[in-house]
């Protein structure tokens, strides 16, 4: 697809996702004088995040200074918080393999309308290798047009997934569906950045993802991707209600409903109850108190935050959803 035939709401996604590429690019070449700071044990932050984020945003509020902004480092501190329209923003997913120099990391911005993604970008700057898709208009990988594997079965599938890292992981579960996936598949991936996990599973490259414990700027841009390659994308119970049920799975049509089948005793849905009552509860305290609450029911363990940094205020994690 020719940049002249993109959405032009996509373009602008696409120069600020290269844009923030650029300074993440310029920084990891001297990762000895980056400034870190930790969130939480083994979650970090750094100036590049920080950067990025602030460039991504003015990028995309110069162009459409309407819409609502969700990113990762400063929620909703940006844009119009009751636009329909909302820009779903992780400057850089690994900052962990990032600051290692281990080169899998990326850009991921999503728009969803009416809580239901139309564009999506992930940027991988290490590579130059650009993800995109617009609702009903297929996935490209640069100039190619993306498909999903055509695999069929599990023992056959190579799946990537995500590994526990927080304080209050529930290892023990995560081991038991470790577990249960290996002893079906033909090999098990963990890189360690969830946005380019699901553009790998768009272009065929895995057969299937899955991972608990991600956001909505996780997954936002890549649900997107993978369903216009021909994928499905739900939580472990099969449902495309996954964006705030921090749980994800990822596939193609055949080896996604193996791997339900698989992981469905594993899941941790969250109830509409629940999501009503912190609907309810987020205007008499603050979003990220009420988000916490909610994580709170349905965890058996402590809840997981895959990022929320305390010195940058977090907010709601309610977002936006899947196709459009």
């Amino acid at each position: 697809m020719t940049q002249a035939s993109l959405h032009p709401m996509l373009n602008v996604a696409i120069k600020a996702a290269r844009a923030a590429g650029s300074i993440i690019n310029r920084a990891s070449l001297d990762l000895d004088i980056l400034k870190i700071n930790s969130k939480s044990p083994n979650d970090f932050v750094t100036e590049v995040d920080q950067a990025a984020e602030q460039l991504i945003i003015e990028t995309l509020l110069q162009a459409y200074p309407e819409h609502g902004i969700l990113a990762e480092e400063s929620g909703r501190e940006h844009g119009n918080k009751t636009s329909e329209f909302q820009w779903i923003i992780d400057p850089l997913d690994g900052t962990t393999n990032f600051i290692h120099g281990f080169p899998v990391y990326a850009v991921s911005i999503a728009l969803a309308h009416r809580n239901v993604v139309q564009q999506a970008v992930v940027y991988d700057p290490t590579r130059n290798d650009l993800f995109y898709a617009t609702k009903g208009r297929g996935a490209y990988l640069n100039d190619r047009r993306l498909r999903v594997s055509r695999r069929t079965r599990m023992s056959d599938a190579l799946i990537g997934t995500g590994f526990p890292f927080r304080r209050g992981d529930n290892f023990k579960r995560y081991l038991k569906m470790f577990e249960a996936v290996m002893q079906e598949c033909a090999g098990l991936r963990r890189p360690g950045a969830a946005a380019l996990d699901l553009c790998y599973v768009a272009a065929g490259y895995y057969d299937a993802f899955f991972e608990t414990g991600l956001n909505p700027w996780d997954v936002a841009a890549g649900s997107l991707i993978i369903a216009e390659a021909g994928g499905l994308v739900g939580n472990f119970t099969g449902e495309a209600d996954f964006l705030h049920q921090r749980e994800i799975v990822a596939g193609n049509p055949r080896i996604y409903g193996q791997l339900v089948q698989i992981l469905a005793p594993y899941t941790r849905v969250i109830t509409q109850e629940a999501l009503d009552e912190d609907a309810s509860k987020s205007s008499a305290k603050p979003a990220a108190d009420a988000s916490a609450e909610v994580a709170r029911k349905v965890a058996a363990a402590p809840a997981e935050r895959k990022r929320g940094p305390v010195r940058i205020k977090k907010t709601d994690k309610s977002s936006d959803d899947a196709p459009i």
